[in-house]
């Protein structure tokens, strides 16, 4: 087993405050008001996004796409989070306790922080190649993605989805131009890494399509009327809709928007830029971290990290540093797949490895499954591994996506550390265990804390060791150069959009500092310049756990209890960090008292 040394890092202050005391008088009964806001909240969000509704298994709104363009959009989801702010107001703080006083300081932080975002230009701003409806679209509609298509209902549904795709086209270039005359435009090398994505969809057959796929899966219990209905219906639609759709926003992307996009790389160099940056740094990491400190943090992290790999590497009698070395190893790949069914062995492997080991660290295990599934062709080049959870109700698995580009090149291994973040106990185990808890509310169970999520992912990282994946040196500095890249991360980032760094200057800082090669830097580098601030909340969130983790272990002793801290993290779903150390506080506080009088 590895062992590690643990950063303390300080206690992280959710960047928000209470809302002032209510005019109006209170609620006559907190705790069934404040549960009856979090439900109506939650489905307001739910009627406002109706892809979150659609992943979490609530098919109300599937014939639907979000409107994040249009000023009724935008209108919309200020009154809902306006209305909510209101009524929490008329809640006592006081009054509440348990999950009950959580659910209140959820509601004053998620609506607080929706509102804040109103403030900048992003609907002027909606292409880019990981994020944007238009890069989701043909994973959603491939037959393979969050969208059922298991009944002619749900067939029926996506021909509406398609049709409202069109019109988020038409209002994605109306708000680009917009965009254009107001200096917000996204930086070069993103369009350059979206328009690909986009080509692909402009196929000359219906049948060459992703989006054919739910005609080549067909239920085959769909009537023969319904079958030649539905063929035809997607034909059209493939042809007559969705590759016009994607020529229009192609040809304009690249002959309008690409020519008027800036060379800069920066958030900060937007015309909000300085408070956008500062914004989207606050709420993905749910901390008052300036992004100075968030690099001088990364900058630590990667002396540390480094520094242990090349404890091990002069162990070996290696000489180099710890990204040479990380590039002798890769080299000569442990167990290496040759193409992408060896591939999908290894990582089915990890998890024959891992399953039985789990109740070792984990007293409540989800009951939801997994797929691993290579991401999509189309996608390789510009997207990272990542995780799609199941259902609420566990009737769609989640799938972990794998990104095999690499494979076309040489052989590679599958990454212990990816399946241990993905999957298990990572994203998967984190995200199922919410889905099925049903003692906390819907509200609970769909936010979407970032510093929370990645954080967790990649605190799993770390317990590759009792779980039987870190048996080698060659799987230990696996892992090791997977958390070396979080916590380049936390440096580039802000580089790039804080500390005025060039995309060139933050390619070879990620090369020399990681060792991994230069396509996948430049994807990670590409990623930061594309979505500001979302990295950072891997290790923001991992190193809070870990705090938590010790201090809990110093005060307990030898009656620290791993697997009753791990579902205690876990148990109350995404939290900012803030709510998360108040909790685990308060829970080691308890058990402490316990400690004591036995």
């Amino acid at each position: 087993m590895r062992t590690r040394r643990f950063l303390l890092l300080p206690l992280l202050a959710l960047a928000c405050s209470h809302a002032p005391a209510p005019a109006e008088a209170p609620a006559a009964d907190p705790t069934a008001a404040i549960r009856a806001l979090a439900d109506s909240h939650a489905q307001g969000l739910l009627r406002l996004d109706p892809l979150l509704a659609t992943m979490v298994g609530d098919h109300r709104y599937d014939d639907r796409l979000p409107d994040t363009l249009t000023d009724a959009g935008i209108a919309a989801t200020r009154k809902l989070n306006e209305d909510t702010r209101a009524q929490l107001q008329r809640i006592p703080r006081a009054a509440l306790s348990g999950e009950d006083a959580l659910t209140w300081e959820v509601l004053d932080d998620m609506t607080r922080t929706a509102l804040d975002g109103l403030a900048f230009g992003d609907p002027l701003i909606p292409l880019d190649h990981n994020n944007a409806l238009a890069i989701q679209m043909p994973v959603l509609g491939s037959g393979e993605g969050m969208h059922p298509f298991q009944t002619v209902a749900d067939y029926d549904h996506f021909l509406a989805r398609i049709g409202a795709f069109d019109q988020w086209v038409n209002a994605a270039i109306a708000n680009m131009r917009r965009g254009i005359s107001a200096g917000y435009t996204q930086p070069k090398v993103v369009i350059q890494r979206a328009i690909p994505q986009l080509e692909a969809q402009i196929v000359a057959r219906p049948e060459d399509s992703a989006f054919w796929g739910p005609i080549t899966r067909m239920p085959s219990g769909f009537s023969p009327a319904d079958r030649e209905r539905l063929t035809a219906a997607y034909r059209q639609a493939i042809s007559g809709t969705l590759v016009p759709a994607y020529r229009r926003l192609r040809d304009f992307a690249r002959d309008t928007y690409l020519p008027a996009c800036r060379t800069t790389t920066a958030a900060e160099a937007l015309p909000d830029g300085v408070a956008r940056y500062a914004y989207l740094v606050r709420s993905q990491t749910t901390s008052t971290l300036t992004p100075h400190q968030i690099h001088e943090l990364g900058l630590s992290e990667v002396k540390r990290i480094s520094g242990e790999i090349e404890r091990i590497a002069r162990e070996q009698g290696f000489q180099g540093t710890a990204a040479e070395y990380i590039v002798m190893l890769r080299k000569s790949p442990a167990d290496p797949a040759h193409d992408a069914s060896e591939l999908l062995a290894r990582y089915q492997r990890f998890k024959a490895t891992v399953e039985p080991k789990l109740p070792t660290l984990f007293s409540r295990l989800p009951k939801a499954d997994f797929e691993v599934r290579l991401i999509e062709p189309y996608r390789e080049a510009s997207a990272s591994s990542q995780y799609t959870p199941a259902t609420l109700d566990g009737s769609r698995a989640g799938v972990f996506y794998v990104n095999a580009s690499e494979l076309k090149h040489r052989p590679i291994s599958a990454s212990a550390a990816l399946f241990l973040h993905e999957a298990l106990p990572g994203h998967h185990f984190q995200i199922a265990l919410t889905n099925e808890n049903a003692a906390l509310p819907l509200l609970r169970r769909i936010a979407q804390y970032n510093a929370y999520i990645e954080g967790w992912g990649l605190y799993a990282e770390t317990l590759g060791g009792p779980l039987g994946l870190y048996q080698t040196t060659y799987a230990t500095v696996g892992g090791l150069a997977a958390e070396l890249l979080r916590a380049v991360r936390l440096v580039s980032d802000t580089g790039l959009h804080h500390e005025g760094w060039s995309r060139d200057r933050a390619v070879q800082y990620g090369l020399q500092a990681t060792g991994f090669t230069q396509a996948s830097v430049e994807r990670e580098v590409d990623r930061y310049i594309g979505s500001p601030a979302q990295a950072l909340g891997y290790k923001v969130g991992q190193l809070s756990i870990l705090a938590l983790r010790k201090k809990a272990e110093s005060a307990l002793g030898s009656r620290f209890d791993l697997r009753a801290f791990h579902d205690a993290v876990l148990e109350s779903g995404p939290l900012p960090l803030a709510l998360l150390e108040t909790k685990m506080a308060a829970w080691t506080a308890e058990r402490s008292k316990v400690a004591r009088r036995q």
